[in-house]
C-alpha cells in the first residue's frame, strides 16, 4: 500500500478515536487502560506524543533517560497531558493529521497505524467502546506485527504458530493453530491477555504462556 494511503488510514483511526472520546465523562478518564499503570487519559497523551515527536527529539530523550524506554514514554506523555482531560483530547485532535514518526525511517506509516490501532483498543476496551475497523486497517496491522519485533516482540511471540483470521484474509506462520477475529490476533500478538479468550486452536496455550 502506498505510504500516502497508509497515512490516510492513520489519520482516520485517530479521528475515530477522538470521536469516541468526545463525550467521555470526566470521571472515566482515570479508568485503567490495558497498558499497565496507565489510565486511558495517559495512553491518549502517549498517542499524541508519538504523533508529534521527531526521531531526533525521541533519541535525545532516550539518551537523557539512559536508554530507559519506559521512563522516556512517561516523560513524553506527561508533556501532552495538559491540565484537564479536555486539554488532553484537544492536543490529540490537533496532532491527528500529522505524519511525524518518532522512529524515523524504521517506523513509517505502518508502524504508526499499528501503534494507533493497538493503543486505541487499550483505551476502548476498558471503557466498553467498540470500533468496527476497516478490513484493510486490520490486515495491515496484523501483517506488521507478524513480521516484525520493532515496537514489541510480536514476531517472536507467535514464532512457531499458525495464525488464521476468522473474519479476514490474513494468515501467517506455521505450527499449532491460533484462530479468531483479526483484532484479537493483533492484540494477543502485542501481549494483551484479555483478547486470548476470543481465540481458539491448539496454539492458544502456547501464545498464552508468551503473553
Amino acid at each position: 500500500m502506498p505510504a500516502s494511503d497508509t497515512w490516510s488510514l492513520v489519520h482516520a483511526e485517530r479521528a475515530a478515536l477522538a470521536a469516541d472520546l468526545a463525550a467521555l465523562p470526566e470521571e472515566a478518564w482515570s479508568t485503567p487502560s490495558l497498558c499497565a499503570g496507565l489510565s486511558v487519559r495517559d495512553v491518549l497523551a502517549h498517542l499524541t506524543a508519538g504523533a508529534t515527536l521527531s526521531f531526533p527529539r525521541w533519541f535525545a530523550g532516550v539518551v537523557r533517560h539512559r536508554f530507559d524506554f519506559d521512563a522516556q514514554v512517561i516523560t513524553r506523555l506527561r508533556e501532552q497531558l495538559g491540565d484537564t482531560p479536555a486539554d488532553t483530547l484537544a492536543r490529540f485532535r490537533a496532532a491527528a493529521g500529522r505524519r511525524t514518526t518518532p522512529l524515523g525511517r524504521r517506523g513509517g506509516p505502518e508502524f504508526m497505524l499499528a501503534e494507533t490501532v493497538v493503543h486505541a483498543e487499550d483505551i476502548r476496551r476498558p471503557l466498553g467502546l467498540h470500533r468496527a475497523h476497516p478490513g484493510d486497517v486490520l490486515r495491515t496491522v496484523a501483517r506488521f506485527y507478524a513480521d516484525t519485533d520493532l515496537a514489541v516482540p510480536s514476531r517472536r511471540r507467535v514464532e512457531g504458530l499458525r495464525l488464521v483470521a476468522a473474519d479476514a484474509a490474513f494468515e501467517a506462520g506455521s505450527g499449532p493453530l491460533v484462530t479468531g477475529p483479526t483484532l484479537a490476533l493483533i492484540m494477543a500478538m502485542t501481549g494483551r491477555r484479555p483478547y486470548l479468550a476470543e481465540l481458539s486452536g491448539d496454539g492458544v496455550a502456547v501464545l498464552s504462556e508468551r503473553c
